[in-house]
């Protein structure tokens, strides 16, 4: 339900961009995209981030409209081509960086609140591989659990290396974030 409102009014304002704009180069639709389109998308999605399929496509079909409105990228690809052309990541890939963020603000106390409320650090890590801010994994016996913030970050976080996690601000965490994902190729 959240999803499908959230899409049905980013595409009404894609309808009125495409409208009003003919021909838009790459600079033109950062601006466009970035400011009237994807607030819609990601409007506290740490909250209710979507887990179910369709709710993902839901969304990321406004994406995947949006970037055929640049000028020669229609013909190419989603997923490989326009994405990288038009250096966006996937609306899935931006709500794991943004939950990542938010762990990375919560274990370094950055954000002001306890982190026991929501995440165990692991025992008994120092000799495994990995980073120190290991966090422990909790099981879930039911599905509406396993979604929670707390719990499906955990295993993105716990796959992080030293240097990411290690840092000292939240702007040098976000680029070292993206420069692993460049060199993993998630």
């Amino acid at each position: 339900m959240q999803c499908a409102q959230a899409a049905k009014k980013a595409m009404s304002i894609l309808g009125l961009i495409r409208r009003m704009f003919k021909n838009i180069d790459v600079c033109d639709f950062r601006i466009r995209f970035y400011y009237y389109v994807q607030p819609h998308l990601e409007y506290c999605v740490q909250v209710w981030s979507p887990h179910l399929i369709t709710d993902i496509q839901c969304l990321e079909k406004v994406q995947e409209r949006a970037t055929k409105l640049v000028r020669g990228m229609k013909n190419l690809s989603y997923s490989g081509e326009r994405l990288s052309k038009l250096k966006l990541y996937s609306l899935e890939r931006r709500r794991l960086r943004g939950d990542l963020i938010e762990v990375y603000k919560i274990m370094t106390g950055k954000e002001g609140v306890n982190c026991q409320q929501y995440f165990q650090q692991a025992r008994y890590c120092y000799g495994l591989r990995g980073h120190s801010l290991k966090l422990f994994v909790n099981r879930s016996r039911l599905n509406c659990r396993k979604f929670f913030f707390s719990q499906r970050s955990v295993g993105d976080w716990n796959r992080l290396p030293q240097e990411v996690v290690g840092t000292p601000s939240v702007n040098v965490f976000k680029k070292r974030l993206d420069h692993f994902w460049t060199d993993v190729s998630i």
